[in-house]
């Protein structure tokens, strides 16, 4: 077997990238791998929760990933935050994105953009401990969150 690693730092090293300033990253950029981290956490949280058709893992993962369940995220998670983590997160949520989800209001695009511009600035600075810690937060806030239920009953029919 191999040894756990430090994802972020082993990317780093093995592709010599070098570490950039991470005040001059735009809201927009950090949005962006914002979004993938979020998202595999999310996925990998689902996954680990016990196996299920994967059309309903999609299902359940879509619901979270959205920017309304975002949006909503962060009213549990204002109160929470340092002021650094806020002034990122509001950075993020002024941006002008060049277009917004058609499926979503403009309010909650730009706050889901603030969310992910968080979770991306946690990731890059190499804090994902208190980013793991602020999605569990949020998703324990949350009036119903998805997930595996009734497993032995998904088990049995692998069609849903």
């Amino acid at each position: 077997m191999g040894e756990s690693v430090d994802f972020l730092a082993y990317l780093n090293e093995r592709m010599q990238l070098s570490e950039a300033d991470l005040r001059t990253y735009s809201p927009l950029v950090l949005a962006y791998i914002g979004d993938a981290v979020y998202d595999l956490a999310i996925r990998t949280m689902l996954v680990e929760q016990g196996s299920c058709a994967v059309r309903k893992l999609h299902n359940r993962a879509s619901a979270l990933v959205k920017a309304q369940t975002q949006s909503g995220m962060m009213d549990i998670l204002l109160p929470l935050l340092s002021a650094e983590e806020e002034a990122v997160y509001r950075r993020g949520k002024n941006a002008k994105p060049y277009s917004h989800a058609k499926n979503a209001s403009l309010e909650d695009y730009l706050r889901a953009t603030g969310f992910e511009a968080l979770m991306g600035y946690l990731y890059l600075k190499k804090e994902t401990a208190r980013m793991i810690d602020l999605i569990q937060a949020a998703l324990a806030g949350l009036p119903e969150m998805p997930g595996p239920r009734n497993q032995g009953a998904e088990k049995s029919d692998p069609a849903q």
